[in-house]
């Protein structure tokens, strides 16, 4: 029996099992890796994880079970398994489980690499990294710097999945995703350490990294982290205006936007794992920043590390202005949270894996760039600081208090960057960071990133990303 006929099968299982709904999905992730540590091979991966779930609502509650057997008689067990805990959950649930009607949808996503990474010899990726990782620590040891630890991680995989349910979504997806990523600790003479990690990845083949140029990339952090630890300078400690890179803006608006815009969050369902959220479900219209902030979450990007057009109940993707012009704007919704707050979902169900329940996840997450050149944001600031990028960051279960330490970071004296200074730090509050932001650049850059939520833990890919943007009058520490 192939995969399509076996959900049907469990489909119509379920619902003589009494379930008022019932939601089928297929998963496989076929992948493998490979990492480069202090310059040797240090570890070749490969992982298959296949199989199927199947979620039933019964008696006002939901029941999850999954197997990796993919037979009839397992089918049966797996349905059984579910609709038992449905109803067992059912005696304790006050208010009873509820799903939004959303339009049936049958559709087929496929994205075909242009270089298939199983087409790639494993030597010449190891060749690869061996150059990249050569290029890093000769630009750190012309600044009399050494890099002491050096991690280079190259890993594909692809995620086949088909999610059929009972009130008719019927949706095939195949979507392979390559990511590189590094971490590189620096030592300078002085015995001054600085540390900076950080992923690329889009979904395709081979080709992205190919497009990454991941050589020329770990030359130019090879330099960054050597003149960190031999020539850059305690930073000021002052009131003052700031520029932030888009790698910092992207993980403010994935850590200060996205996980509060969350509806299981603000409805205290993940208060137990990942903590809660400052807003409430009737915080639509409350102004969080200024009105030249809009924050979006789109898992629609081509070539997105994010990528779907499709989630995991079926429902079709879009862009989401969780921020616009300043305000709330709409909450990241699955069709439980949408049925609960009498709205529509938008997408927004992710499961990691095939034994994994979906949940209300992030994509690719990041703020809409404005209209202002790189020198136009400079050119109005006296005395200030630049942060490109940062090396550690910190934020409450709120999602309220946070802090920020830079890495790559440069005084701006009279519209001018100057000299390198080391680890400024940036502490505010969500509402007092985004209503600090004055103008949005025009330049716009992504970062990959795996973001864990969930018991258990699910890991799933997003991007994070934004332009760069300025910050009036912000308390400096470092």
């Amino acid at each position: 029996m192939d995969i399509d006929n076996l959900i049907k099968y469990g489909l119509s299982i379920a619902q003589k099992n009494g379930a008022s709904y019932a939601e089928g999905r297929y998963q496989a992730d076929l992948g493998e890796g490979l990492m480069l540590k202090n310059g040797v091979p240090e570890l070749a991966s490969h992982f298959n994880n296949v199989g199927l779930s199947f979620r039933v609502l019964v008696d006002g509650a939901l029941g999850f079970a999954a197997t990796n057997k993919i037979s009839k008689k397992d089918v049966s067990k797996v349905i059984d398994m579910a609709t038992k805990s449905a109803k067992a959950s059912s005696i304790l649930f006050k208010d009873k489980v509820g799903l939004s009607e959303e339009e049936p949808k049958e559709d087929k996503v496929v994205i075909k690499p242009r270089i298939k990474f199983e087409n790639v010899e494993q030597e010449s990726m190891i060749e690869l990294l061996k150059d990249a990782d050569t290029a890093a620590m000769e630009s750190a040891s012309k600044y009399d710097a050494k890099l002491v630890g050096r991690f280079l991680f190259v890993r594909s995989w692809i995620t086949e999945k088909r999610i059929m349910t009972t009130d008719g979504m019927n949706v095939y997806s195949f979507i392979p995703r390559v990511v590189f990523s590094f971490r590189l600790t620096a030592l300078g003479p002085n015995k001054l350490a600085s540390q900076r990690f950080a992923e690329k990845g889009e979904s395709g083949g081979w080709e992205a990294i190919e497009k990454l140029d991941i050589v020329r990339l770990m030359k130019n952090e090879g330099e960054v982290l050597g003149k960190l630890v031999t020539q850059a300078r305690s930073p000021p400690k002052d009131k003052l205006d700031v520029i932030l890179g888009s790698e910092v803006v992207g993980i403010i608006c994935h850590e200060s936007s996205g996980h509060p815009g969350e509806m299981d969050r603000v409805l205290g369902r993940e208060a137990a794992q990942a903590g809660e959220s400052y807003l409430t479900k009737d915080s639509v219209g409350k102004v969080v920043g200024s009105n030249v902030v809009n924050v979006i979450d789109d898992p629609t990007i081509p070539h997105s590390f994010g990528f779907y057009l499709y989630d995991d109940e079926g429902v079709r993707a879009r862009k989401r202005y969780l921020i616009k012009e300043g305000k709330i704007n709409e909450f990241l919704q699955n069709r439980e949270t949408a049925f609960v707050t009498g709205t529509k979902s938008n997408g927004a169900a992710r499961a990691s894996q095939y034994n994994r329940e979906p949940i209300v996840r992030m994509a690719n997450t990041y703020m809409e760039p404005g209209d202002h050149k790189f020198d136009e944001l400079l050119e109005n600031i006296k005395f200030g600081i630049y942060i490109k990028n940062f090396t550690e960051w910190n934020i409450d279960d709120r999602r309220f208090n946070q802090r920020y330490v830079g890495l790559e970071s440069y005084i701006i004296e009279n519209g001018e960057l100057k000299e390198m200074v080391r680890n400024p730090i940036i502490e505010m509050t969500t509402v007092g960071l985004f209503s600090s932001i004055d103008a949005v650049g025009s330049d716009l850059d992504f970062w990959a990133a795996t973001c864990g939520k969930g018991d258990p833990m699910q890991g799933v890919p997003v991007w994070t990303g934004g332009p760069s943007v300025r910050l009036r009058n912000v308390n400096l520490g470092g």
